[in-house]
């Protein structure tokens, strides 16, 4: 994946000690009901589109925007869907970060799903009842974005 410039400034700065980063999470979905997903280039997971909020930066414009750069897929957020911490994440290089994540759910506007910027594999298209194996934290933001219920949900 690639690493923003910002994070690569800050990692010059504290090494390998645990950086607190912004994410957001889009699930795009289709007038047919049919979900966005991407397999990620680094582990082969099958994921909505997530991504790091630049400095300064909207989240939905984040959200938006990784999904047209890394499927190539123009999307409009429809509403917050997900508010969460995840748990601190040690990369191999040894670099620790955790991250709020910010869950949107996204109208499809148009494009086909490519894999644009090398993040990952393949995008594609699942029905709802077809998805391919995620992990837990995965398959809860789709839970999520999908289950009907219209107001964003926090963590206590």
């Amino acid at each position: 994946m690639a690493t923003p410039d910002f994070v690569l400034a800050l990692r010059e700065k504290i090494g390998h000690l645990t950086l607190w980063l912004s994410g957001v999470s889009a699930v795009v979905v289709r007038e047919n009901g049919d979900v966005l997903l991407v397999r990620r280039s680094d582990n082969g997971a099958w994921t909505p589109v997530t991504g790091i909020i630049d400095p300064g930066e909207e989240p939905a414009v984040a959200a938006a925007r990784e999904v047209l750069e890394e499927a190539s897929i123009v999307a409009e957020p429809v509403r917050l869907v997900w508010v969460h911490t995840i748990p601190e994440i040690v990369y191999p290089n040894g670099d620790r970060s955790q991250y709020i994540d910010i869950c949107f759910l996204f109208r499809y506007v148009s494009g086909e799903p490519f894999p644009a910027d090398g993040e990952n594999t393949e995008a594609a298209w699942f029905a709802p009842d077809a998805l391919p194996p995620m992990s837990d934290e995965m398959s809860a933001r789709l839970h999520h974005a999908l289950d009907g219920v219209p107001e964003a949900r926090f963590e206590f």
